[in-house]
């Protein structure tokens, strides 16, 4: 390794290393290898200092595993280490972690250097809500105060602490030059344009620059972007770190005649970050953006790419349909994990069209996947044939039909038991929302690409797929989706002539009616006033609190809004409640 003596520069000028690196949960020596290699470039680049985002060394959000009195005895063994490797002259450290402290945890920061832990901070603000429920694991620390390093004083608010005026105001009113603030800021739309304006607000409030460090990577149904950026004392934006991948970028900083400045580089360009600035939906739920569609497609990649790679298997498995939800998801799962690591299959049943196993092999071969067919027909009959005896005098109804999603989930099971595949579940925001999927059936599988995103953008997202190949995406570029599939009516195929709207509004009304109960908690009668028939927002919110309870059982999907259907909204399976 090549370090810079701790002697290099003066208070007068400060170089700052921001490390935007993708930490796992739970593996503390993988992620103190993430920070030491982080180190390395930092003192090839001269910095006097390396900041990582926030509980780096344990990984963002560790939830009850940090109550484990094993993982916080590593954690504390991984410090030490990395604590004596600062004694070597290169550049010091602040790595956050927890501190366990007379019987509490806390969100913390260290500062390490010259050998030594020569500052502990802890986070002020503990955020409760949404996805986050950080007061069932973490105690509040109290304001903190700055952090002297070297002839100059920081400010370490961590993430939610910069949120709420107070803590920053406290730094700023002990003296602190510059605020680093360490984030595990999950990724949703619009989210960077909260930030960017957070971060306006906070500087002004303070006349001090900020630094807005975030982590990069997915975990469980997060994805965090990324995004990184620096403002000055006006809160006018100096510098950005890209999204979506790994960093490791200097910014220096001067003194001059109004405290601490930074200084605007090549290699942070603002570019990054005001290309993403966006409302979320702002022409409504079925009209997304350029943006909005980019930023969607890169938070699915990154999330499946990191659920596979972080939980060790060797590729994913989905049923390939015809249909545009699994054509969707394979295009995916290719631009995360590459076409070797995407396995299709085919399961016609007898009331599967000609076109649409065409339509599954045409979008198989645009994406260079291997296809498989395994026809369900003598599966379901030998079902039909069992279950006869007691469905004598019954006529045939969705029962038969769900025997033939279910047949699907057996088979596609059955191939990651014996392959070690993950199996892709296909199903959109829409669907689980009220309830069109099949428990046990297509419901079936690991992790769900789709599973936050509404059908309309569904449709919006496989076209932008082909006119667009994202940055870092694997698969190829051009046409991935063939517009038969993009063009025709959706349909389960359970039965002849069947389409979604036979049980389902068209999918522009159900989104806009879907948005005004779950993104905006809105009543119905307010979402009839938009335009929507009174019936049709009643029936649909009878549906969506219906689905509770499959919704329970679904598997984990990436969240893209800000309010997907898992730990941001969290309503009763048994509940008799509905707007009057």
């Amino acid at each position: 390794m090549n370090h810079v003596s701790s002697a290099v520069g003066t208070a007068a000028h400060f170089r700052l290393s921001l490390a935007q690196i993708n930490p796992t949960v739970g593996d503390i020596a993988g992620n103190a290898a993430l920070i030491r290699g982080a180190r390395a470039v930092a003192a090839a680049d001269g910095a006097w200092l390396v900041a990582f985002p926030e509980l780096v060394l344990v990984g963002y959000p560790p939830e009850d595993l940090v109550l484990r009195p094993s993982l916080l005895e590593a954690v504390e063994a991984a410090l030490e280490e990395l604590r004596a490797e600062t004694a070597d002259g290169g550049p010091a450290l602040l790595v956050t972690a927890p501190l366990r402290r007379d019987g509490a945890v806390f969100n913390a920061v260290y500062l390490l250097s010259d050998g030594e832990i020569q500052a502990v901070r802890c986070k002020h603000e503990l955020p409760n809500y949404g996805v986050f429920d950080e007061k069932r694991v973490f105690a509040a620390g109290p304001l903190p105060e700055p952090i002297a390093f070297r002839g100059l004083k920081l400010g370490v608010p961590i993430c939610e602490d910069v949120w709420f005026p107070a803590v920053c105001e406290a730094l700023a009113s002990a003296g602190a030059e510059l605020l680093i603030v360490p984030n595990g800021s999950p990724f949703e739309l619009g989210k960077v344009t909260q930030r960017l304006e957070l971060a306006h607000e906070r500087s002004q409030e303070t006349g001090l620059p900020i630094v807005y460090l975030n982590q990069i990577g997915g975990q469980d149904e997060l994805v965090f972007d990324g995004g990184s950026f620096v403002v000055d004392a006006a809160g006018d934006l100096i510098g950005a770190l890209p999204a979506w991948r790994e960093a490791v970028l200097p910014i220096d900083f001067r003194k001059g005649g109004n405290g601490l400045e930074p200084i605007a580089s090549a290699s942070l360009s603002c570019d990054t970050i005001t290309g993403r600035v966006t409302r979320p939906f702002a022409n409504g739920a079925t009209d997304p953006t350029e943006t909005e569609l980019a930023e969607i497609y890169a938070a699915m990649v990154l999330g499946l790419r990191d659920y596979v790679r972080k939980n060790r298997f060797p590729g994913v498995v989905l049923g390939m349909s015809g249909g545009i939800d699994s054509a969707l998801s394979a295009a995916v799962a290719v631009d995360a994990l590459g076409a070797d690591q995407v396995h299709c299959i085919r399961l016609p049943s007898r009331f599967t069209s000609d076109a649409s196993q065409d339509d599954a092999d045409e979008c198989a071969r645009l994406l260079g996947v291997d296809l498989k067919t395994l026809p369900i027909k003598d599966s379901v009959t030998a079902l039909e044939s069992t279950l006869a005896p007691l469905f004598v005098g019954r006529e045939p109804d969705t029962t038969e039909e769900n025997l033939q999603a279910r047949a699907r989930g057996v088979l596609l099971m059955a191939l990651s038991n014996k392959f070690g595949w993950m199996v892709l579940t296909t199903g959109n925001k829409s669907e689980m929302s009220v309830g069109y999927a099949t428990l046990y059936g297509d419901m079936c599988g690991g992790y769900s690409v789709l599973k936050d995103v509404y059908k309309t953008t569904v449709f919006a997202l496989s076209s932008w797929r082909n006119r667009a190949r994202p940055d870092g995406a694997v698969g190829p570029a051009g046409l991935v989706i063939p517009e038969a599939i993009i063009v025709k009516p959706p349909t389960a195929e359970l039965r002849p002539n069947q389409t979604d709207q036979d049980s389902l509004p068209p999918y522009d009304v159900l989104d806009g009616i879907l948005l005004g109960l779950i993104e905006r908690e809105e009543p119905a009668t307010s979402i009839a006033e938009a335009g929507f028939a009174i019936a049709t927002v009643r029936r649909v919110q009878h549906m969506l609190y219906l689905a509770e309870y499959k919704r329970r059982q679904a598997p984990p999907g990436v969240k893209i809004s800000r309010r997907n259907l898992s730990r941001d909204r969290r309503y009763p399976i048994t509940n008799a409640f509905r707007d009057s």
